[in-house]
């Protein structure tokens, strides 16, 4: 039986072996090349990167192979190379669009494909369905690629790394940086950023302390996912040197990890609003910001008091990209810690969420637990929190039925002031805190969002809307 492949979030992703063989990928491939045929874009070649996943540089190859027997131009990565390098080479390059072989911070066992267009950012749905269809045409003909040499110089290799330095240098304060004397560690969780935070800072006066800076297609038996949970000695070792900041990256360098210099963990949900103040206030730039349904509306009180539109997406970075692209926005971001600015790919780029908090703590001459402390005493302070809640797959037919119409007039003792269907069930209260409800479109799992004043209102009403959908664990 054929594997159903379709594009979730952020790309194709499987098991190896099982689903995402050396077949699928080539299949994916042919795909692809036809999207870029059909749009008259094959003429100006694809870049083609990877991680450091297992296998991830033969996988590139068999991808190479398919563009280059097409008589596509191929650029391929000399070696690992993160999703935001990648995508920055299309534009380097003129390229059609890139593919990155990546699972980014899913476990070991798995693998990906992402296709990433000429614009440099996540293909939109409709991209992604054109390459689906084309996909499964060519599964019911039942045709298969015809490995061979590559034809000679169809492919060329590339380092796209030196370009794309300098072309960061451009949008970070390295001036302040360098006057600060910072003293950094930095974990790149043996991913596909490897080198790149570290020898940046570096080359900037910084000093520097790097771990898990090797290839280990098993993370060291964990996730490459830079989140509280995940930080434990990065947090330790900042706390044991003294440093002023713990810089971590997922496995392929687009999402990104913060450590206070206290060993608190910075959430996306508080780093992003740090990130819009301080290029508000002390860049003292000017324009809309950009977050998912999922992501603090702290964003929404900044953009307010200094007159800047804040939009509001479905989850997922490629609409993000999409506002930066199409309505000049200064920044976009998501709670799951995917953010970019305006004058950058419109992709998400933990390397430049690492840079920018170094410039922060810089130019501020402060903790980013000072400055949030400052910007909550100006703005008022929210606390947000993702919960995970399995169920069973009966349970989740029948609470999916319910949210269809899910729109109480009250909350927790506040008046829903309004219900948002973006993606997912979101219903503002009064007071402007909020809920969001939205399952998994892959395993019987709902993630309920919740954002509060306090930490108490915010327990109180992830319990009130758990009791009203009858969403208990493993239920």
């Amino acid at each position: 039986m054929a594997t159903r492949i379709s594009f979730g979030t952020d790309g194709w992703r499987g098991v190896l072996a099982r689903d995402f063989t050396f077949d699928n990928v080539a299949l994916v491939a042919r795909a692809v090349a036809g999207y870029l045929e059909d749009h008259r874009l094959a003429g100006r070649g694809v870049v083609v990167g990877y991680d450091n996943r297992f296998l991830s540089e033969h996988l590139a190859d068999t991808v190479a192979g398919v563009f280059a027997r097409r008589g596509i131009p191929v650029y391929l990565t000399a070696g690992a190379t993160p999703t935001p390098v990648t995508a920055f080479a299309i534009k380097e390059h003129r390229a059609g669009g890139a593919v990155m072989l990546t699972a980014s911070h899913n476990p070991p066992e798995y693998n990906g494909f992402k296709f990433i267009p000429e614009y440099a950012g996540p293909a939109l749905p409709h991209i992604t369905r054109e390459i689906e269809d084309k996909i499964h045409r060519l599964q019911e003909a039942g045709e298969r690629d015809e490995p061979g040499g590559l034809p000679a110089g169809s492919v060329r290799r590339i380092d796209p790394r030196a370009a794309y330095i300098q072309h960061i240098k451009g949008l970070v304060d390295f001036e302040a940086i360098r006057k600060a004397r910072l003293k950094v560690i930095v974990d790149p969780m043996y991913g596909a950023g490897i080198g790149y935070l570290e020898d940046i800072l570096a080359g900037e006066g910084v000093e520097v302390e790097t771990i898990h800076n090797r290839r280990d297609p098993l993370f060291g038996g964990s996730l490459p996912e830079p989140t509280g949970k995940s930080l434990g000695e990065l947090r330790s070792l900042v706390l044991e040197r003294g440093a002023h900041l713990g810089l971590a990256l997922d496995g392929d360098a687009d999402r990104f990890g913060i450590i206070d210099r206290d060993g608190t963990y910075i959430a996306p949900n508080l780093f992003l609003p740090l990130l819009y103040y301080h290029l508000l206030k002390t860049r003292g730039e000017r324009g809309p910001v950009v977050r998912t349904v999922a992501t603090t509306h702290l964003l929404d009180r900044l953009a307010r008091a200094h007159e800047q539109e804040a939009y509001e997406t479905p989850v997922g970075f490629k609409y993000i990209g999409q506002y930066l692209r199409e309505e000049n926005c200064l920044l976009g971001g998501e709670e799951s810690g995917g953010l970019s600015i305006r004058g950058h790919i419109p992709e998400k780029d933990g390397i430049l969420a690492g840079l920018l908090a170094a410039e922060m703590v810089a130019a501020h001459g402060r903790s980013l637990g000072d400055l949030a402390a400052e910007v909550w005493s100006t703005y008022g302070r929210l606390f947000s929190e993702r919960l995970d809640v399995h169920t069973s797959a009966e349970n989740k037919k029948r609470i999916l039925g319910l949210l269809e119409d899910f729109h109480p007039r009250e909350i927790g003792g506040l008046k829903v002031e309004r219900r948002i269907a973006v993606d997912g069930t979101k219903l503002v209260l009064e007071n402007g805190s909020w809920v969001l409800v939205r399952a998994s479109g892959t395993e019987p799992l709902f993630r309920v969002y919740v954002e509060a004043g306090t930490e108490d209102e915010l327990r109180r009403l992830q319990q009130e809307v758990r009791a009203m959908l009858g969403l208990q664990e493993g239920c």
